[in-house]
């Protein structure tokens, strides 16, 4: 049964959706604007304890009609940072992990995680960095995976400065528990093309780059592969689109077949759909059909709201008539 919905499905700034399900209801957390821009001085979200906090978790019936409900976290002690990034959630025995990043503003990012017994929170920080910002000093866009056997997997973005196009690209890595990697982290995918190219000549390390971006990943296991959505591009723009990597162990090697002409997945639609990205994925009401769920710009540029698109499973991998308006 397909569902009626009309992007966005949430009206307000919600970047960087991830929506899980549990108990028969659907929740989503995403990065706000005021986590985006790094200024926690006029906190939008709803509050609870007295910390405004940050990354709002919304609740839906259906998918497609969303609530708010709190703020999902209280803010660290500022030498932390004052930028929160790209929230996910993970469940395992009988609790519910938080990934997200904080740093300050574009650099100094690194991974942490919080723990809830409710998917509504509140979440505590557990006091553990996931990624090692002395080793690793930019590291986003956590997101848990759970192979068929029940061991977790961790995806995330880092940046690195050798090969060929210089820039940000996706990496993974076998969760130890809930709150450490192992340290075996695997190349997923980098940068191909020059429309995954974040910005010419850019000032980054000590050096002056021709700067790429992979990010975003999401993972779901199909027929026996293991399909890596990610982002590429510049989230500021229209080459910004999704695409994805395939393989047939989890931590690769991955084959890559994107295009030249952009992502294969979702891209801008001109004056219509602005940079679609940053997705995660979800089955729908119906038990059976997947939906891609993204952040879109609108022809202003004004906002990153939560959209929706039916994903269609091929012999070749996923594909989706999106991003819809």
């Amino acid at each position: 049964m397909s569902l009626k919905y009309t992007n966005p499905v949430y009206p307000e700034y919600f970047a960087d959706p991830f929506v899980w399900k549990h108990e028969d209801v659907f929740y989503a957390i995403g990065t706000g604007v005021v986590e985006a821009h790094s200024d926690l001085h006029h906190v939008s979200a709803l509050t609870r304890d007295g910390d405004p906090g940050v990354f709002l978790i919304l609740r839906s019936e259906n998918l497609t009609s969303w609530s708010p409900i709190c703020s999902a976290l209280a803010t660290l002690a500022p030498e932390y940072g004052d930028a929160y990034w790209a929230p996910e959630i993970a469940f395992s025995n009988g609790a519910f992990y938080l990934y997200y990043s904080v740093g300050r503003g574009d650099k100094a990012h690194h991974i942490r995680v919080a723990q809830s017994a409710s998917p509504e929170g509140p979440y505590r920080d557990m006091g553990f960095r996931v990624t090692d910002p002395f080793r690793c000093p930019f590291a986003i866009d956590a997101s848990p995976f759970q192979d068929d056997d029940g061991q977790w997997y961790l995806f995330y973005a880092r940046d690195i400065l050798d090969g060929d196009r210089v820039g940000t690209a996706v990496f993974v890595d076998r969760l130890h528990d809930m709150t450490r990697l192992e340290g075996q982290e695997r190349l997923v995918v980098r940068a191909q093309h020059n429309w995954q190219r974040f910005m010419a000549d850019r000032i980054m390390y000590g050096g002056v780059y021709d700067w790429h971006t992979i990010e975003g990943p999401c993972v779901r296991k199909r027929n026996g592969r293991y399909y890596c959505l990610f982002s590429a591009g510049r989230w500021e723009n229209e080459s910004y689109g999704v695409d994805y990597a395939v393989a047939e162990n989890v931590m690769g090697p991955y084959r890559c077949d994107t295009q030249d002409s952009g992502a294969r997945l979702l891209r801008t639609v001109p004056g219509k759909v602005l940079g679609p990205g940053h997705n995660s994925m979800i089955q729908g009401p119906d038990g059976s059909t997947d939906y891609i769920v993204y952040h879109a710009w609108d022809r202003m540029m004004s906002a990153r709201r939560m959209c929706i698109d039916p994903i269609e499973w091929t012999a070749e991998g996923p594909t989706c008539k999106g991003p819809t308006s």
